[in-house]
């Protein structure tokens, strides 16, 4: 699988009550070469701080990667932030 590279601003799952889960949003065009709108592991960095996480569906059409606080943190990003990010592979690979 090529890298893909794009930016996305973090924001809560649920932006209504602001905390919990932080997500950011995969751009419509990288969502078939991640496999689809299904859940996921994938690995790549955000910010140019490694990770491994998930991808899942967001609703409406959309694919999102779990964001957790070690990985804003390792990044110095927080929720609100646009990051810059690239998934590198997915599942075991």
């Amino acid at each position: 699988m090529e890298p893909i590279r794009f930016s996305g601003q973090i924001r809560y799952w649920n932006p209504e009550r602001a905390s919990g889960l932080a997500v950011v949003d995969i751009p419509a065009p990288h969502v078939e070469a991640l496999g689809g709108l299904k859940q996921q592991r994938v690995r790549g960095t955000i910010a140019a701080a490694d990770f491994t996480s998930n991808v899942m569906p967001a609703g409406g059409g959309r694919l999102a990667l779990s964001v957790s606080k070690a990985m804003m943190k390792a990044a110095g990003v927080a929720v609100g932030d646009v990051a810059e990010l690239e998934i590198a592979g997915v599942g075991r690979d």
